[in-house]
């Protein structure tokens, strides 16, 4: 089959690789019908990988059907149509049965709990996924919610859910987005539906400060983020911030923005392995900080439900639909930030 596979830094190439088979009786194939490019993603793209291999396909965002299942698979069967979430559970351990998926008991590393970061499980920007335990890790997909909404739901919805959950945003409150990429966009859309009064949106790039303000979004403009979010808010900061870069100086702008007694929650992927965390000001502060990896199985319902009820609309995030071979093309756009890009979705019929 042609998949996209990752070959080292801003080397992303299309060809053949085999095809994936359904080696375990709990397993299952999903066609791959819409992949997306994640903001994590980039981490590899840019060289910063989660593993030293070279030569996997990446991807951990895809809706399809299903192809073929394992003879103890249940709860599908060929021809159903699915999402397939990011994060990938064992179906045995507790922390899996409950749903949170990220802080499965078996798992020896971070490369088990998600697609397309080492070659233990390829990724899906392929024309088909191998899916293991495939009663948990699939699900089923309303024929009512369109394949560019159910992509932002395998990883970019739930991700921005859990951060605004982990937040504890309450109706009234206001709320600082930071980063308005798919997850900060979602961010933003999660915390209306929370009951927030106000949402500020900090990014560097102003063309997405302008497709926020579109959604409701306060953009923060100005060189000094900083003083226009004190400004913005009478000079109290917000309630609570959500952090979608996983940088250090978004992190910081986070902790020092923040009103006193206030929440942080970050869900931007960090690398650093050195963040100077200011324990003094946090303690003056007596803020609340929260940082982590989402499981998608366990914030998926509720966005299920608000996204069929017109709530959310993931679908807005999607910017562009490219090709699966286009996809070395569509990474260095992504990459780029520019021509209005959002979120890329790769079609691999095409």
């Amino acid at each position: 089959m042609k998949a996209l596979t990752y070959h080292g830094r801003h080397d992303i190439r299309y060809g053949d690789v085999p095809d994936p088979a359904v080696t375990s009786p709990t397993g299952a194939v999903v066609q791959v019908t819409a992949a997306g490019i994640c903001g994590s993603d980039l981490h590899i793209y840019h060289g910063n990988a989660f593993s030293p291999e070279l030569g996997y396909t990446p991807g951990h965002e895809c809706v399809g059907v299903v192809a073929e299942t394992g003879g103890q698979v249940t709860r599908f069967k060929p021809g159903d149509r699915v999402l397939v979430p990011a994060s990938v559970g064992c179906a045995h351990c507790r922390s899996c049965a409950a749903g949170f998926t990220a802080r499965c008991e078996h798992a020896k590393s971070s490369t088990e709990l998600c697609y397309g970061v080492s070659p233990q499980l390829p990724g899906s920007q392929a024309q088909a996924l191998a899916v293991p335990y495939a009663d948990v890790n699939l699900v089923h997909l309303p024929e009512d919610i369109s394949d560019e909404a159910a992509v932002v739901l395998t990883d970019n919805a739930p991700t921005a859910w859990y951060g605004c959950r982990r937040a504890r945003i309450q109706p009234g409150e206001t709320v600082l987005v930071i980063g308005l990429g798919p997850v900060g966009l979602m961010a933003a859309q999660s915390a209306y539906a929370m009951g927030a009064a106000r949402v500020l949106g900090a990014d560097l790039v102003a063309e997405r400060r302008a497709f926020a303000a579109g959604l409701g979004v306060e953009p923060v403009e100005g060189d000094d983020a900083r003083t226009a979010i004190r400004d913005m808010t009478g000079g109290r900061g917000p309630d609570a911030v959500v952090e979608a870069v996983g940088s250090d100086a978004t992190i910081e702008l986070a902790l020092k923005a923040v009103r006193q007694a206030g929440r942080v929650s970050v869900i931007g992927v960090s690398q650093s392995k050195a963040f100077p965390f200011h324990m003094g000001l946090a303690q003056i502060k007596e803020l609340e900080f929260a940082i982590g990896l989402c499981s998608v199985h366990y914030e998926l319902p509720p966005l299920i439900a608000l996204t069929r009820a017109g709530r959310i609309q993931p679908e807005v995030v999607v910017s562009h639909r490219l090709a699966l071979s286009e996809g070395p093309a569509a990474y260095e756009l992504f990459a780029s930030r520019s021509d209005g890009v959002r979120k890329i979705l790769l079609d691999p019929a095409n």
